[in-house]
């Protein structure tokens, strides 16, 4: 799915926060100005600001400006996080150093994948594992399934998601280095097209000290 423009000027100043670059108090440029800079709209500002206060990095005062909040906290937003690589947000998080690897399998549909995406039991569907480090430890780790004719959730209009804290799967448990009998911080994604029909699923683990809170919001389009 492209990334609009609100999302990555927001990731730039969220790097930029985050790696001390711009430090706690300091006031961010203008709506003007930051519209000249990258050469978009104020709307488009706008939604970049909006998108920085709900990851609590940067607060209003009004008649006054936008500044640099004191104790940013790590907030996973959606579907705003879905509209960039894996690497570019997490990157987004953190100036530590940041590894992503996948692997992409094919595997035969189980009874319950088959029925999500309206194919025979046993057909071949795609399922892609992907991990990632920060500065060497885990820090999350997703199972995704889609159809093999599907290349991207570009058409995707609907976005559902289920947080929760449970178990993980036993290689979840392995690659996040969790004991046993500790929960994690888990998604459930289901992507929708306009009819409703399912593109992908998508089951997601994270530490449960990863992120302070969760913001949703689930139109895509």
């Amino acid at each position: 799915m492209a990334e609009p423009a609100y999302v990555r000027i927001a990731g730039e100043y969220a790097r930029q926060i985050r790696a001390g670059e711009l430090p706690p108090g300091i006031q961010l440029p203008s709506y003007a100005e930051i519209a000249q800079q990258h050469t978009v709209s104020d709307i488009v500002v706008r939604q970049a600001v909006q998108l920085l206060q709900s990851q609590g990095l940067v607060r209003s005062v009004p008649r006054r400006g936008i500044f640099v909040a004191h104790r940013p906290n790590l907030v996973r937003v959606s579907p705003e996080r879905q509209m960039e690589t894996a690497e570019r947000s997490f990157e987004n998080e953190s100036d530590r150093d940041v590894a992503v690897e996948r692997e992409v399998t094919q595997i035969a549909a189980t009874d319950e994948l088959a029925e999500a995406f309206d194919v025979s039991v046993g057909e071949q569907i795609m399922h892609v594992v992907t991990r990632a480090t920060e500065d060497g430890r885990p820090i999350s780790i997703s199972d995704t399934y889609h159809p093999l004719d599907l290349t991207d959730t570009s058409e995707a209009v609907y976005l559902e998601e289920t947080l929760s804290d449970q178990l993980p799967a036993q290689a979840h448990a392995t690659w996040l280095r969790t004991a046993p009998g500790d929960l994690v911080q888990t998604v459930h994604q289901r992507f929708f097209a306009a009819d409703r029909r399912t593109m992908m699923i998508s089951d997601i683990s994270y530490p449960r000290d990863r992120y302070d809170a969760f913001v949703f919001r689930m139109r895509l389009k």
